[in-house]
């Protein structure tokens, strides 16, 4: 590993970003920090423990991190317990994080020492934090020449919601309407990430602007909303490409895409909960016969979540019925290892998405116009899942979130897998999908909104 002298080269402007060690935090940050890098000629250093910093490097796909020009990491040894996801849990945010989240406040000391040494040689150091980092930078702003912008990994809404939950204030009726049908936040979050969330709050810096990965074509009403409270809000997202270039020779092509050739346009659900969702044995079982029942194709991500350290250990092999994945094997294929999720939904026989609704996921099925069966877990999934279905009307809803401590019965996925597959309630969902997708498409081209934000992001940090 490189030191930060070897590091610090001097700049005009230098990009630091600094990620919550989660994968959609990660994976986030890591595509801004490419593009700033790659596109904008901008020095940018990715700081993360050295076991997140591995785990970003590892799931980049399509692109090298360690041969973009530009980009650098400066990773820090800290160790951290890491337990195992309880699928049984009551709460499904997923609390065998939280001390990895809690090693990232070890990183205060250090980012600071980085932050200062890249200042004295810099006419200006930008700051790119994550909201669950503001611990780790908040002896930023005491140092000269330096300015801090927070990376908000959760959708425009998600952040408006929590200010209409305080203040109600006067908003548009386009708007009203879907706020009016706002979830709990009971059941979001478990109480070990309550107490470091808790510690951002009170370490939060009020910096230079606000950072969504998101795009003004899907939540521009609530970019504007926020933009009215607090100051400059940048959409530069999606944070994934809008155009794929998908293998066609086999030696470069993943098995879920082979299997997915073989299949009819738009006639696959693929079914994936992210990275940090666990079911129970219970859950599994009646989602596989409801998938079953369903009578339609699909690709189900069956893989354990998370644990802090994804490196180390065993993962749990989840159980399915005797002799179910022989039985479904014409038109369902289990997958139980990393799955290449974008050009699964970018592949023209996807033609639906059983998601948790984390915004990645939300962000990336907008991107390949794919409509969503929303079946939200923990964090900011509820509320995205409104967004989803209320909002852009591209989902629909597999369980409400009042009902969250239920298991899910097959007679459920199966109504909801039909109605998003086998409808015309869907297809009309999977014809708005589509045009969402060419909006946000035209919106990463030349001229188009998206492009000219983030011409004016590094407009605005080089002035």
């Amino acid at each position: 590993m490189a030191t930060v002298d070897q590091h610090c080269q001097q700049h005009d402007v230098v990009v630091v970003i600094v990620p919550l060690p989660a994968q959609g935090h990660l994976h986030a940050s890591l595509e801004l920090a490419r593009r700033l890098s790659s596109a904008h000629n901008l020095p940018v250093y990715y700081v993360s423990t050295a076991a997140h910093v591995r785990q970003a490097q590892s799931r980049a796909r399509g692109w090298d991190p360690l041969k973009t020009p530009n980009l650098k990491f400066s990773e820090f040894e800290v160790s951290f317990d890491i337990p195992p996801p309880n699928p049984n849990a009551s709460i499904k945010f997923p609390s065998q994080l939280v001390p990895a989240f809690n090693s990232s406040l070890h990183l205060r000391e250090p980012v600071a020492e980085l932050v200062k040494k890249m200042a004295r040689i810099s006419t200006k150091v930008v700051v790119i934090h994550d909201f669950l980092t503001s611990y780790v930078v908040q002896d930023v702003p005491k140092i000269p020449n330096t300015e801090c912008y927070c990376l908000h990994t959760v959708s425009a809404f998600v952040v408006f919601s929590y200010v209409w939950d305080a203040v109600k204030p006067h908003v548009p009726l386009e708007a009203e309407v879907v706020l009016k049908q706002l979830p709990s936040l009971e059941g979001c979050n478990s109480p070990e990430l309550e107490e470091f969330a808790q510690k951002q709050i009170d370490a939060r810096i009020y910096g230079a602007g606000n950072i969504f990965s998101t795009s003004r074509v899907i939540e521009g009403l609530y970019i504007d909303l926020l933009e009215t409270m607090s100051g400059k809000q940048w959409a530069l997202g999606p944070f994934n490409p809008v155009e794929l270039e998908i293998p066609t020779t086999a030696i470069n092509r993943h098995y879920s895409l082979e299997w997915l050739d073989k299949q009819p346009v738009n006639s696959v659900i693929f079914v994936s909960f992210g990275s940090t969702t666990s079911l129970s044995e219970e859950e599994i079982k009646e989602l596989a016969i409801g998938l079953e029942q369903s009578q339609q194709r699909f690709i189900w991500v069956l893989r354990d979540a998370d644990k802090g350290d994804i490196f180390t250990g065993d993962v749990r092999k989840c159980q399915l019925p005797e002799g179910y994945e022989e039985r479904v094997s014409e038109r369902g294929l289990v997958m139980r290892d990393w799955a290449p999720q974008l050009e699964i939904l970018g592949h023209v026989s996807t033609g639906g998405f059983m998601s948790h609704c984390g915004w990645n996921s939300c962000m990336e099925s907008i991107s390949m116009g794919v409509p969503i069966a929303a079946w939200p877990m923990h964090s900011d999934q509820p509320r995205n899942a409104v967004m989803i279905t209320e909002g852009l009307k591209i989902g629909i809803s597999v369980r409400e979130w009042e009902k969250r401590n239920e298991v899910v019965p097959a007679e459920t996925v199966e109504k909801a897998v039909r109605t998003l597959m086998a409808s015309p309630e869907g297809e009309e969902m999977r014809q708005r999908a589509a045009e969402l997708k060419e909006a946000v498409k035209l919106s990463v081209m030349e001229g188009g909104v998206t492009q000219k934000e983030m011409e004016s992001f590094v407009a605005h940090i080089t002035r």
